[in-house]
């Protein structure tokens, strides 16, 4: 497997592109600074824009092709959420993984995925095939080392269990909650153990789904979502610059 550090880029200097997209400009009713912002939030949650990198206006306009002012309203609206923060005397930089968010986080999501299974058990059919299709593509990621897919793929099969639970938008409500919680998990999955225990106990929640299982969805749910907090010591360790409290 890739090594860790291959994954996770030290901040990038002057000059030097951190693997943003360009916002490009269409018809679509979305402000600017709105795709700014999406770019921006999808970088950090994905290491792409580590935690404490420097931000630069100047640098970001060039690099997404817009100009300062939708930079500008969008990194405020980043500072507003957490994820940016500005230092007098020093500048703006990418927000450090807050242990409190993620473990609130954790609680919204565990709560309301279990409250999604439920549901769902509830129902006499239950049609799993999108997410065995989701297993098999976790499964394909994980051979080819492709930490993108793999963590897709991830986010996919949790949606889908909110989406037969006919709450899909609760599944928003917990993505918009879990960026912390995220990073964290990123910074996880070039471990090729913990990604073949992710795939198992994906494996043992959809069967548990398929069978109606309650009690084994319940708690298979709960040991899952706590994952990412078991890790947490030793990521703290390996990367004591991208924490706080």
């Amino acid at each position: 497997m890739t090594s860790h550090r291959a994954l996770v880029p030290e901040p990038a200097p002057a000059g030097r592109d951190p693997g943003l997209s360009p916002v490009v400009r269409d018809r679509a009713p979305a402000r600017t600074s709105d795709r700014v912002y999406d770019e921006l939030v999808s970088a950090i949650r994905d290491l792409r824009l580590v935690p404490g990198a420097s931000l630069s206006e100047t640098d970001l306009a060039e690099r997404l092709h817009v100009s300062r002012t939708p930079v500008r309203e969008a990194i405020a609206r980043l500072v507003d959420a957490g994820l940016v923060r500005v230092v007098p005397q020093v500048g703006t930089r990418v927000g450090l993984i807050s242990g409190r968010d993620v473990e609130e986080a954790r609680f919204v999501r565990e709560s309301l995925e279990v409250a999604a299974f439920e549901v769902v058990c509830a129902r006499p059919v239950r049609d799993v095939a999108a997410l065995r299709e989701l297993l098999d593509r976790q499964e394909h990621s994980y051979r080819t080392e492709d930490y993108d897919a793999f963590f897709a793929a991830d986010e996919a099969l949790h949606s889908e269990i909110f989406t037969l639970s006919g709450y899909p938008r609760a599944w928003q409500a917990v993505q918009r909650m879990k960026l912390q919680l995220d990073r964290l998990r990123r910074l996880a999955l070039p471990d090729a153990a913990a990604m073949r225990e992710l795939i198992d106990e994906h494996t043992k929640i959809v069967d548990a789904l398929e069978a109606g299982d309650l009690p084994a969805g319940r708690s298979l749910i709960s040991r899952h979502a706590r994952r990412a907090l078991d890790l947490g010591p030793s990521l703290r360790a390996q990367y004591p610059d991208y924490f706080t409290d």
